[in-house]
């Protein structure tokens, strides 16, 4: 009698069954990875951007010098952030000895967690002691149409 080797079809299908399971899970962790680096990327963009108009007008009692739309190259940088949408900087129109940094282009979910997010330098978790995140936005809209708004300043 001959013996026949090789891998019999069922064989071949519970290898490919195991190799999507583990697929599945690799493409979860892939996602949950790059979302994790965006937030982390657009943290980083905005203490940036805060340090470097706070550097260039310190001399200055108030922001009402700040000209949102040539601020970026000054400070060195673009004003698109990692989602496609954009930065922008203003004076805050009741007070201007604060500035605003709005965050546009956002999604529902990503526009939630920088909203829930402890922006612990800016005016509004300051003034509540810690206990909000200092950021307010409207998360409501369509994805990429959702902005977060944060104040800084004294």
């Amino acid at each position: 009698m001959n013996q026949e080797s090789g891998r019999s079809m069922i064989e071949m299908l519970g290898v490919l069954a195991i190799m999507g399971v583990i697929t599945v899970g690799a493409i979860g962790m892939i996602s949950t990875a790059m979302r994790t680096q965006k937030l982390t990327a657009v943290n980083d963009e905005v203490v940036q951007m805060v340090t470097m108009v706070r550097n260039i007008h310190g001399e200055y009692d108030d922001f009402s010098t700040m000209n949102g739309t040539t601020i970026f190259g000054a400070i060195g940088m673009s004003n698109k952030n990692p989602y496609g949408g954009t930065y922008e900087l203003s004076v805050d129109p009741s007070d201007p000895r604060q500035f605003i940094v709005t965050i546009n282009g956002l999604g529902q979910s990503e526009c939630e967690s920088l909203v829930a997010k402890a922006w612990s330098d800016s005016v509004g978790y300051q003034m509540s002691g810690g206990k909000s995140g200092g950021a307010n936005g409207n998360c409501t809209g369509a994805n990429g149409t959702n902005s977060v708004q944060i104040t800084y300043g004294e």
